[in-house]
């Protein structure tokens, strides 16, 4: 197991073009945390805030994300968590645990999104400006983020 590595974060509403090594950038605006991944690989790590995803928390000094960063799809296959700034690594999974795994967040978000979502009964009913106002979905705002 390798030892602890200590980021920094920065509050922004837009993540930079250059994200550098260590840093984790929160958009509160935009519901994401994006950092490069802390293998050292280079790979660029978003993760966006959400019950059925990640949740920040700041006690004033340092940023901690849960659940813990498992960077399946990357050549890497990086776990880590981050508590405190700090980079603890955890125990690496198997091809069985990462499928698993994958196939809960998949169960968790669209579960998440139909709690949400009205039933077509009221969909039908409503007709106020909010429902004539756009919505901005993840991939718009992290579209709007890197700048197109």
């Amino acid at each position: 197991m390798r030892s602890p590595q200590t980021m920094t974060h920065e509050f922004v509403e837009f993540v930079p073009r250059e994200i550098k090594q260590g840093v984790l950038y929160v958009s509160i605006p935009y519901t994401t945390v994006i950092h490069k991944c802390c293998c050292g690989c280079g790979q660029q790590v978003v993760t966006p805030l959400a019950p059925s995803q990640w949740t920040l928390s700041f006690d004033g000094k340092s940023i901690s994300l849960h659940p813990s960063v498992g960077n399946w799809n990357f050549p890497c296959k990086s776990h880590y968590w981050i508590r405190n700034n700090q980079v603890l690594w955890a125990k690496q999974w198997t091809k069985t645990q990462i499928a698993a795994g994958q196939h809960q967040d998949v169960k968790a978000v669209q579960n998440e999104f139909a709690a949400v979502q009205p039933s077509p009964v009221e969909t039908g009913r409503r007709k106020t400006a909010e429902s004539n106002s756009p919505r901005r979905g993840l991939f718009a705002k992290l579209k709007n983020m890197f700048g197109k």
